[in-house]
């Protein structure tokens, strides 16, 4: 009798992990899925000093623009990834170390290694570099810079509600982070909340 109690007891903690595990699953299914139907694209720009937003794009060899986007994939926007989307890819964006120039060029770099230019357009059809320009502990700020030199923010801005400042951000003390397809990249370009 006493055996039997046992076994009863047993069963309903073991029912119960099992049901608790099973709803765990569920779940962790159901917000993969609502993630990925919900991503949310931040529009990049780079602010002037009259107040006027500029388009950052990704160019390639031939010529052709693409959309540089912020990728928000959770309710959490204090990071966000920024790709150039390419071909219904979306393309990491990095600094790259280049010999001989005091900041860092801006480069998405697709899977084949080619290397796409990133450049704020202004209105008159004028690009724009796109550096880092300075450095303080892990974080380089990211200017897009004209031909007088004057340099100007840049952003991401939520379709819904919110602005953070893209950078770029160290994860080593080593100029150099990590060499790709031969490239040398020296840090991530990411959209940060700034508090």
């Amino acid at each position: 009798m006493k055996t039997a109690k046992q076994i009863s007891v047993a069963l309903k903690y073991i029912g119960f992990l099992v049901l608790l595990t099973l709803t765990f699953s569920v779940a962790n299914a159901q917000s993969d899925e609502d993630t990925k139907e919900n991503v949310i694209y931040w529009h990049i720009k780079a602010v002037l000093p009259e107040a006027k937003l500029l388009d950052i794009k990704a160019i390639d060899k031939d010529g052709v623009y693409h959309d540089v986007k912020a990728i928000q994939d959770s309710y959490d926007t204090s990071f966000l990834s920024i790709k150039a989307l390419v071909n219904g890819q979306a393309i990491p964006i990095k600094m790259i170390f280049k010999e001989n120039d005091k900041y860092y060029p801006v480069k998405a770099i697709d899977n084949d290694g080619r290397i796409l230019a990133i450049k704020a357009i202004g209105e008159d059809g004028e690009l724009l570099d796109v550096k880092g320009v300075s450095r303080m502990g892990s974080i380089i700020e990211v200017r897009a810079i004209d031909k007088e030199q004057r340099q100007f923010n840049v952003i991401s801005i939520s379709p819904q509600e919110g602005v953070n400042h893209v950078k770029g951000l160290k994860m080593f003390n080593e100029e150099v982070e990590a060499t790709i397809h031969g490239i040398k990249i020296v840090a991530h370009v990411k959209s940060l909340r700034q508090y």
